[in-house]
Parts: C-alpha cells; sequence; structure tokens
C-alpha cells in the first residue's frame, strides 16, 4: 500500500509542475522585439509630440489636449510597466492585460493623431502631430501584435 500511495503522491507532484508550467509564457525572440519597442516608447517621451511640446510635457499635463495625455498614460502605463512586468514574471493573465490594454491604447494612439490633424477652426488645419507622438502610437502597435501573439499561443487543451 505504501508504493501505491507513493506513486499517487508522484502522480499529484508532476500535475501540480503541470498546472505551473501551463500559466507561465516563453516569449523567445520576442522578447527582444518588446524591449526594443519599450526603448522606443521612453524616447518618444522626449521627442516632440505636440507643437514642438515634448511627450513628458503633454504627460504631465503643461499642455491642454486630453487625448494625447491619455494615451501618454495608457503607453506608459501599459507599454512600458504592463510589459517589463509581464516580462519579469512571465504570466498567461498579465499577457492577455497587457494585449487588452495595448488594444486601448492604439486606438487611442491613433485618434490623438487625428486629433492633431484637425481643429475646430474650418480655416485651418491642425498644427499635426510630433515625430515622438507617432513613434509612441507604432511602438505600441508593435507591442500590441507581440503580446497578442504571445497570449493567443497557449495550447487550448492546459
Amino acid at each position: 500500500m505504501s508504493d501505491a500511495d507513493d506513486l499517487a503522491a508522484f502522480r499529484e507532484e508532476i500535475d501540480g509542475v503541470e498546472r505551473e508550467a501551463a500559466k507561465r509564457i516563453d516569449p523567445g525572440t520576442g522578447a527582444l522585439t518588446i524591449a526594443l519597442a519599450v526603448m522606443a516608447i521612453l524616447v518618444s517621451l522626449v521627442l516632440p509630440w505636440i507643437n514642438g511640446v515634448s511627450g513628458l510635457r503633454v504627460l504631465l499635463g503643461e499642455v491642454q489636449a486630453f487625448v494625447p495625455r491619455l494615451f501618454a498614460f495608457f503607453a506608459l502605463g501599459v507599454g512600458v510597466v504592463g510589459s517589463g512586468l509581464t516580462l519579469a514574471v512571465r504570466r498567461w493573465g498579465l499577457a492577455w492585460v497587457c494585449s487588452l490594454g495595448l488594444f486601448a491604447a492604439s486606438v487611442i494612439g491613433v485618434l490623438s493623431i487625428w486629433s492633431q490633424q484637425t481643429t475646430t477652426s474650418n480655416k485651418s488645419v491642425g498644427p499635426g502631430p510630433g515625430f515622438g507622438l507617432v513613434l509612441a502610437v507604432i511602438a505600441v502597435i508593435v507591442l500590441l501584435v507581440k503580446w497578442l501573439r504571445i497570449a493567443a499561443s497557449r495550447p487550448p487543451h492546459l
């Protein structure tokens, strides 16, 4: 009876290890792309976003631009902090949270570019987005694609 109990305990331990491994992700070489996109977001914060004003100043609220400021919060929060945390702990759930947050950030980012191209006056066009804003939106979209691929790559039986 002792051998059967030992075998059952051993089987339970193996099943526990399998369940724990199923919760983890392995980004593989995609981690480098994620790190480069995160770096691009950080660099974009010092580049001009709106009328020559840097992304960091937009984030701090020095410019009255609601949509670009909201995008800056999403890009920094989900794109930088969320991606870093997810790469550190490597959990499936966090990969999905990053994917959903980056989807919202990409939509807000495209809206912030659009909001800089239009104005309430019909006599002139908007000032146009700065290079930093465009770089940040592209980096967020790259992160979205990478995290979505990683999150969706989980085998269906786990």
